[in-house]
């Protein structure tokens, strides 16, 4: 995987990064193919290289051409929903089962980034959430109250606390904050992914660039169907999130697209240190400032058409832009005056419960299926991927990923205006 061709995408990531696009031959036949070479994709063959397997991993466009280089940059814990919501959802141990899982993904994207000498700016200053009224800051309070009871860190601060965080003057809004993901990262995703590509080709992984058609049953088998060829394959693990139901009909309307939008603004001198996120809006807000100054601001998918539900399409648009222009200048009086950078796009996923998929795929013997990751695929993504690692090779669907299944009785299609 030398090519240093890249895909214009508007992404910060991507512009100050170089996109692979893989340039392995594609071969007939391996032991696992693992379509998508997004954060799941890469994950999953990486885990499966380490363990000596024949794995090829097909990718359409680029290492990192969708989700995963147009996000926040962000590695959290928790899922998309707070933690007393989780055990209201889920179930009180399912909750506890998922934070822990992706407490564990925080603890493998900080072990695999040393032991394969990625450098992609990773940090782990933790993520402070910022509490704009009083009624706010007593939720969080309860949460973070949940979340003691069961073991896990985390901490309210108040209004003073909170500015010793952060070097420009709090705007009358903010209250104080909490640390739900105390040692949550930041990175640089493009590069990130491009390493973690790359050492999965160490490993002995091959990256192929090829579309996939179309899987279908063969014998003991599955050939898969690409633009460049068939393959055959003992098994399968489609990691394409938002596109998912191309060629995995049965996720149609469970694993839907949706759209994020993102800014960066040109470099300032630093401000802030930590990750940083808000709910201005019901879907959130969140952004970081990145070594070389610039910060990275995404959320206000509230303001659009539907929440931006069933979008596919990667272009920004002006709505969704100038709530996300407004969001800092209200925060902190003093950034009135940023000047944006890039403006762009992402294909997120989500499903009806906010957790994500991953599972034995209906109707398709041996093949395994991820996705829906609800904006929170980072710290899910080594651990799920090393679990499908696992499923592909003993053909059982790990206990582990037992809250993913499909079948799960909280997930149901949702339904998409158009």
């Amino acid at each position: 995987m030398t090519s240093s061709q890249t895909v214009a995408s508007g992404s910060y990531w991507h512009a100050t990064a170089t996109m692979p696009v893989p340039d392995d031959p594609l071969p007939s036949e391996a032991d696992v193919v693992v379509v998508g070479g997004g954060l799941l994709g890469c994950w999953t063959a990486y885990w499966l290289a380490r363990a000596g397997v024949a794995v090829t991993l097909v990718e359409r466009t680029g290492i990192g051409w969708g989700a995963t280089g147009r996000n926040g940059g962000f590695v959290g814990s928790g899922t998309a929903v707070g933690y007393r919501d989780a055990i209201d959802r889920y179930g009180h141990e399912t909750a506890r089962e998922l934070w822990r899982l992706t407490l564990e993904g925080q603890a493998l994207v900080k072990r695999v980034l040393d032991e394969e000498e990625i450098a992609c700016d990773h940090r782990a200053p933790g993520i402070l959430s910022l509490a704009l009224t009083e009624a706010d800051l007593d939720d969080m309070g309860r949460d973070i109250a949940a979340m003691h009871a069961d073991g896990f860190v985390g901490d309210i601060v108040d209004r003073a606390t909170t500015q010793g965080a952060i070097a420009t003057p709090l705007g009358p809004e903010i209250v104080g904050a909490a640390w739900f993901s105390r040692d949550g990262g930041q990175l640089h995703s493009m590069r990130y992914l491009a390493g973690l590509a790359a050492a999965a080709r160490r490993h002995g992984a091959r990256l192929c660039h090829a579309g996939v058609t179309a899987l279908v049953t063969a014998g003991d088998g599955t050939r898969v169907e690409t633009t460049a060829g068939p393959i055959r394959a003992g098994r399968v693990v489609v990691a394409i999130n938002a596109w998912s139901d191309e060629i995995v009909p049965a996720l149609a309307g469970v694993v839907v697209p949706v759209r994020g939008q993102i800014l960066a603004y040109e470099p300032i001198p630093p401000v802030f240190t930590t990750g940083l996120a808000a709910s201005i809006t019901p879907s959130g807000e969140y952004w970081q400032q990145t070594p070389d100054g610039s910060i990275v601001i995404g959320g206000c998918r509230a303001d659009a058409a539907n929440g931006d539900l069933g979008v596919r399409d990667l272009e920004p648009t002006p709505d969704v832009i100038a709530s996300i222009e407004g969001v800092l200048p209200r925060l902190f009086p003093e950034l009135g005056g940023l000047q944006v950078a890039q403006r762009w796009a992402g294909p997120m996923a989500f499903t009806s419960d906010y957790l994500p998929v991953a599972d034995a795929a209906p109707d398709l013997p041996g093949v395994w299926v991820t996705g829906g990751f609800c904006g929170h695929g980072m710290p899910y993504g080594p651990r799920v991927g090393q679990l499908l690692a696992e499923a592909a090779v003993t053909g059982t669907t790990p206990v582990a990923l037992e809250p993913l299944r499909i079948g799960r009785p909280t997930l149901v299609p949702l339904a998409i205006a158009h």
